[in-house]
């Protein structure tokens, strides 16, 4: 697997990269990780409802083709993209959304954090807050989109929306956890756990 770390970008360049890579793979393709940070904005997805984009402001609020409702990206969040083949690696989408959950749950164990998953609403959680939101595309047997974490950020637009669709619903990141570490610190830890889950032997870093 092939791992990129593109640094501080926007989010339309990025998402238009994703659909791209998608659309132009092949069987032999190599599956890829992107890791990135996105200048501030709401994502709302496929089935997104925008009563549930309350105050954006100066904000932007992008329509997205990943799946579940709205959410907010911004400096300071761990955002990993997963450019997978699932047919080839005869994996079900419920259970790699389990696995992706279950990597950040893994992290976050490895700095003295519990955290859980949640079938009925996928993230991962710690005391009721939502740390990780996860939302997925597959086209052509392939994912893209992926999971966000909150490593050490600004939470005040996450008040400006219901998050992920749930009126009332807290947020909470690394940071006030006690994990005083940057994104891309945690996401060389975060990678090593996505590997081993979803059986990955190699990590190929690639800088862009």
């Amino acid at each position: 697997m092939h791992v990129r770390v593109l640094g501080s970008q926007d989010y339309v360049p990025v998402w238009q990269q994703m659909q791209a890579f998608t659309q132009s793979r092949v069987d032999s393709t190599p599956d890829e990780l992107w890791l990135v940070e996105h200048s501030p904005v709401f994502t709302l997805g496929r089935n997104g409802k925008m009563e549930h984009v309350l105050a954006p402001g100066t904000i932007p609020v992008l329509p997205i083709d990943r799946g579940g409702q709205v959410t907010y990206h911004g400096p300071g969040q761990l955002v990993v993209y997963l450019l997978l083949d699932i047919r080839r690696k005869a994996l079900g989408v419920r259970e790699l959304v389990m696995q992706i959950e279950q990597s950040v749950i893994d992290l976050l164990a490895n700095h003295g954090v519990t955290a859980a998953g949640d079938r009925d609403a996928p993230g991962v959680y710690v005391d009721g807050r939502k740390i990780a939101a996860l939302g997925l595309r597959v086209a052509k047997g392939c994912t893209y989109h992926g999971l966000s974490l909150n490593v050490d950020m600004d939470l005040e637009p996450f008040q400006r929306i219901n998050p992920c669709g749930y009126a009332g619903l807290q947020v909470t990141q690394c940071k006030d956890l006690g994990i005083r570490q940057t994104p891309l610190a945690l996401a060389g830890e975060l990678c090593e756990y996505l590997a081993a889950r979803l059986q990955y032997p190699v990590l190929d870093w690639r800088q862009n």
